[in-house]
C-alpha cells in the first residue's frame, strides 16, 4: 500500500508539475531553512540522544478555523512532535519552545534546527514540532492527491489556517500538560519565521515571544525593493564573469546547432529546449549559493574562486561551467530541472505563492549580476489564474498581518519579538534590520547567511555566529523573567 500510495502520489507531482511548468514562469528563489544542494556542507545533526527522545503525536485538526459551514468541521491528522527530556514540568512553569514548521516535512527540519535543542536544557523547556498543514504527514483529505485536486480542497491551504492550527495545537499541550502557566516561546526559520512573528503578533495570550530567523516579512506589497534579493555580493571578477555570461549563452544558442552545442558545454542531462533552460538553472544556482553561503564551507566563494581560477585563456562559459562543477560537484550531467524536480514541496509553495504569499522579487541590469528580470505583477496573476483558476490577493499579507509603517504600527501594540538575519542572505533585504522597540529588536550579524542561527551549533561555528546566539537567548531569558514576575504579581 505504501508503494503503491507513493507511485500515485509521484505521479499526481509529475501531473501538475508538467502542466506548471508549461504555464508559470514566474522563478521565486526559494525560502527553507536549508539548501536544496548539500555538496559542501557539512553534514551536522542534532546529537543521536535528542533524536531519540522525540515522540510523535497527531492532534485531530479541525480543517477550516474560521467558518461554520458543515463542510469547515471536517478534520485530518496534523503531526507534532515532543522531547521532554530537559523539561522542568508544569509546577515550575518552565517554557516550551515550540518550532512551527514551514514549506516541507517535519522529517527535514527534526535534523537540522538546533535552536530548541540546543538550548533546552538551560531553559528547562519542553520541546515542540509542530507540523504545517498539507505537507508531510500532516496532509487533509487523506491524501496529497486529495488535497491539492481543485480550488475547493486547496482553498484551506494558507498562512492564516496554518497559524490557527499552530494556536490549537499548542493550547492542546498545555491543556493536557497541565501547563497553563508555562509560557511559549514560537521559533521559526525563513517563512516559517514569518509565521512565528505572525503568530506573536495574532495569538499573543499564547504564545509570550517569538524568534523570527531570516523572515522577509516586508517583501511583500511593493514594501522591499523587488531586486534587493538579487543585490549578490562576490568578487569584482566573478561578478563581471557572471554578468557577462547571460548574452554570451544567448549568443552561443543563437547559433546553427546552438543549443545542442551549449548542453555539450555544460554537460546537461536532456536537451536544451532554449538557453532560458540553462539560464533559470544557473540563477537558482547562484542564489542558493548565496542565500546558504553558511560557514565553514562558504559555497558562494567555492564558486567564485573556481570562476576566478579557471586556466588563462579559459573563456567565460569555461568559467562559469567550473562555478557548477565546483558548486554542484563533479557529475556525469548536469540535470537543469534539478530546483523544479516535482516535490511536495515544490507543489504546495508554488499554490502559496499564487494565493497569498505573493512576493514581488524581480531585478534589474543596473546594479545586479543578473539579466534583466523585473516582476510583472499582471504577467503573475494570469499565470496564477491559468494554472489553480484562482486570482492571487497580492495585498492579502498586509492587510492581514500589517507591513506598511512597520516600524509605528509594531512600537505602538507588538512586542517579544527576535528579528534576526545574516546580512549575506539576499533574503535580509525584505527583513526587519533595525530594533523597533525595546523588546521587538533585530539581531543582525554582517556575514550571517539564512536560518543560520536556528540550526544545530558546531564546535567550528565562528564567533559572530556564537555571540548572535547567546543575544537571542539572554532576550528570552529576560522575557521569561518578566513574565514570571508578572505572573507572580497578578496571582
Amino acid at each position: 500500500m505504501d508503494t503503491l500510495r507513493s507511485f500515485q502520489l509521484l505521479s499526481l507531482f509529475f501531473l501538475v508539475f508538467t502542466f506548471s511548468a508549461s504555464v508559470f514562469a514566474y522563478n521565486m528563489p526559494r525560502l527553507g531553512t536549508q539548501r536544496k544542494t548539500t555538496q559542501h556542507e557539512p553534514q551536522t545533526t542534532s546529537s543521536i540522544s535528542n533524536l531519540e527522545d522525540l515522540k510523535t503525536y497527531y492532534y485531530t485538526q479541525t480543517l477550516d478555523h474560521f467558518n461554520y459551514r458543515p463542510d469547515s468541521y471536517t478534520t485530518f491528522k496534523q503531526r507534532y512532535v515532543i522531547n521532554s527530556r530537559y523539561w522542568g514540568g508544569a509546577n515550575a512553569s518552565a517554557p516550551i519552545f515550540a518550532y512551527l514548521g514551514a514549506e516541507e516535512s517535519l522529517d527535514d527540519d527534526l535534523p537540522i534546527i538546533g535552536f530548541l535543542s540546543d538550548n533546552a536544557p538551560r531553559f528547562k523547556a519542553l520541546q515542540v514540532y509542530i507540523e504545517h498543514r498539507y505537507y508531510g504527514k500532516s496532509v487533509p483529505f487523506g491524501s496529497m492527491e486529495a488535497a491539492l485536486k481543485n480550488e475547493s480542497t486547496r482553498g484551506y491551504f494558507n498562512s492564516v489556517q496554518a497559524i490557527a492550527d499552530y494556536a490549537a495545537v499548542l493550547l492542546h499541550i498545555k491543556k493536557k500538560l497541565s501547563a497553563e502557566n508555562s509560557p511559549v516561546i514560537v521559533v521559526g526559520g525563513s517563512y516559517g519565521g514569518m509565521l512565528a512573528s505572525w503568530f506573536r503578533l495574532k495569538y499573543p495570550h499564547i504564545a509570550l515571544g517569538a524568534v523570527a530567523s531570516s523572515a522577509p516579512i516586508l517583501y511583500f506589497d511593493t514594501i522591499a525593493p523587488q531586486a534587493g534579493y538579487y543585490s549578490i555580493e562576490t568578487s569584482e571578477s566573478c561578478y563581471k564573469t557572471i554578468r557577462e555570461s547571460w548574452a554570451e549563452i544567448d549568443r552561443f544558442a543563437s547559433k546553427p546547432h546552438g543549443l545542442e552545442a551549449l548542453g555539450k558545454r555544460f554537460n546537461t542531462c536532456n536537451r536544451l529546449n532554449g538557453s532560458v533552460d540553462l539560464k533559470d538553472y544557473l540563477d537558482s544556482l547562484y542564489s542558493e549559493a548565496a542565500q546558504y553561503n553558511h560557514p565553514s564551507t562558504y559555497p558562494l566563494s567555492v564558486l567564485c574562486s573556481a570562476i576566478d581560477g579557471a586556466s588563462v585563456g579559459t573563456d567565460t562559459l569555461g568559467r562559469v561551467y567550473a562555478g557548477v562543477v565546483a558548486y554542484m560537484g563533479n557529475h556525469s550531467c548536469y540535470d537543469m530541472d534539478f530546483y523544479n524536480r516535482p516535490t511536495e514541496t515544490h507543489e504546495g509553495w508554488n499554490w502559496q505563492t499564487c494565493s497569498e504569499m505573493v512576493m514581488p522579487i524581480g531585478h534589474d541590469s543596473k546594479d545586479s549580476m543578473f539579466p534583466p528580470a523585473p516582476f510583472n505583477l499582471n504577467k503573475f496573476i494570469n499565470e496564477c489564474k491559468s494554472l489553480y483558476g484562482v486570482i492571487p490577493q497580492p495585498h492579502w499579507v498586509t492587510t492581514y498581518y500589517g507591513g506598511q509603517d512597520l516600524k509605528l504600527t509594531l512600537h505602538r501594540f507588538g512586542s517579544n519579538i527576535i528579528f534576526s538575519n545574516g546580512l549575506r542572505d539576499p533574503y535580509s533585504s525584505g527583513g526587519v534590520l533595525e530594533n523597533i522597540s525595546e523588546s521587538i529588536l533585530a539581531v543582525t550579524t554582517v556575514n550571517g547567511s539564512h536560518c543560520l542561527d536556528i540550526l544545530v551549533a558546531k564546535p567550528s561555528d565562528p564567533q559572530w555566529l556564537v555571540m548572535q546566539r547567546k543575544t537571542e537567548v539572554k532576550i528570552i531569558e529576560k522575557w521569561i523573567a518578566n513574565y514570571h514576575d508578572d505572573l507572580l504579581a497578578f496571582k
